[in-house]
């Protein structure tokens, strides 16, 4: 039993219209699965296969709406067209048939089509009742071979749509775990990527180490790095009932540029060895951005230093410099391998990290956001000392006297400043 067609697949939902489409064409792919599921996306994402002229057709409707072009594969006669809020691939059809095609697929609820000129929902492989049973159903053995991220792809797409994965299917996913190493690893990357960036990931990166998929990547995941792993997104719920704020900062990206959160980040530092440099070297060879691994590593780091007790507000002020925008992963990594050894309520929490916290989450506190007396420039002048590291550390020094109120003024910073330099001399 079919559905009727979702109003979601509309042509009139489309950034272009369907008159530009040959007969026939067919809409495949995330799109129809999402469109039949209900799930609702505010990027549009559409994959349309076309018996033949797929890129010519993509140009032409490029051209028209002046939207950007990209050639994917001139091989398979893939190409993109790209418009504000929506993308639309266009693949020259693989085979004598669509259903030819629909068998060469990953999974049977992805190998679902619908014709957008006569409505027709197309399903050779029962990927509609798979759907029904929220299963992810290889097409075959051979489809996982072809494309070994496929086999990543399966757990990805199982903590996505909250879908089981069917035992045959994992049990082959097992067998060919170790054709993974043939994928480059920045696509791996991305699908790890988005296995940490919510908690339904977590049990999902667990089955995919398990079954042999992280082993050539994460060389030092183990046991305890997966228990890690689901202790930080318990933490990131506790810190962020608690502190709401923080809460929000976890699920911020890195950069604009770069999809990874602060929670991912967390959560990074617990498949890599425990230690900095050797960490560094790791997400190195996994071609890391350099901000990614800078965060990786500053929390790994700086985790240990935020349970001490009664720290003097001098060593709180080069705690929050060093951490800068990464201390909520700090935090949360903090929390969450503290709260392996000792199980911490959440009063004890709030005992525990609350100072540092709130600190953080002051934009007036002066140990955690120091606002310069000062400029490096202004202490050369009033001092007539040349340009150095000096002038650094002088800043620094005023800063954490500022913050224990031992200095107010430019006069009193500057004043402050010239006594350093004497007493060094």
């Amino acid at each position: 039993m079919h559905p009727s067609v979702p109003s979601t697949l509309a042509s009139e939902n489309w950034p272009f219209s369907l008159e530009w489409l040959p007969k026939p064409a067919y809409m495949v792919g995330g799109a129809v699965r999402d469109a039949i599921l209900g799930r609702s996306r505010e990027y549009l994402d559409l994959d349309f296969v076309i018996p033949s002229d797929a890129v010519k057709v993509a140009r032409a409707i490029a051209r028209h709406y002046k939207a950007g072009f990209v050639l994917l594969d001139p091989k398979r006669r893939i190409a993109r067209v790209v418009f504000p809020h929506a993308t639309a691939d266009f693949a020259q059809q693989e085979g004598v048939s669509l259903e030819t095609d629909l068998h060469r697929r990953d999974f049977t609820v992805n190998a679902i089509a619908y014709n957008p000129h006569t409505q027709e929902i197309i399903d050779p492989l029962q990927g509609y009742a798979d759907l029904q049973q929220a299963t992810l159903r290889m097409v075959s053995p051979a489809n996982l071979e072809d494309d070994p991220l496929r086999l990543m792809r399966a757990y990805r797409q199982a903590a996505q749509l909250g879908f089981t994965i069917e035992p045959a299917t994992q049990a082959t996913i097992r067998s060919l775990a170790s054709h993974i190493s043939k994928v480059a690893t920045e696509r791996v990357r991305v699908e790890i990527g988005y296995l940490l960036a919510n908690s339904q990931g977590t049990p999902w990166i667990t089955s995919a180490w398990e079954d042999g998929l992280l082993a050539p990547f994460f060389k030092n995941a183990t046991r305890e790095s997966l228990i890690k792993l689901a202790a930080v997104d318990k933490a990131a719920n506790l810190l962020a009932q608690n502190w709401q704020q923080l809460g929000v900062e976890l699920q911020e990206s890195v950069r604009d540029t770069i999809k990874t959160t602060w929670l991912g980040i967390a959560k990074l530092a617990c498949l890599v060895n425990p230690n900095p440099e050797a960490a560094e070297l790791e997400l190195q060879e996994l071609t890391y951005s350099r901000a990614e691994i800078r965060g990786v590593t500053t929390s790994l780091r700086l985790f240990p230093q935020l349970k001490v007790s009664n720290m003097p507000l001098r060593e709180q002020y080069f705690l929050f410099r060093d951490a800068d925008i990464m201390f909520p992963a700090t935090a949360v990594l903090a929390v969450a391998l503290d709260n392996l050894v000792e199980v911490m309520s959440g009063d004890k929490l709030l005992h525990t990290y609350a100072p540092l916290l709130n600190r953080y989450l002051n934009p007036d506190d002066l140990v955690a956001h120091p606002i310069p007396l000062v400029s490096g420039k202004e202490l050369i002048i009033a001092l007539d000392i040349p340009a150095s590291p000096t002038i650094g550390k002088l800043l620094a020094e005023i800063s954490v006297a500022q913050a224990e109120g031992k200095v107010a003024t430019v006069e009193d910073a500057i004043a402050f400043a010239r006594q350093i330099l004497e007493s060094l001399e």
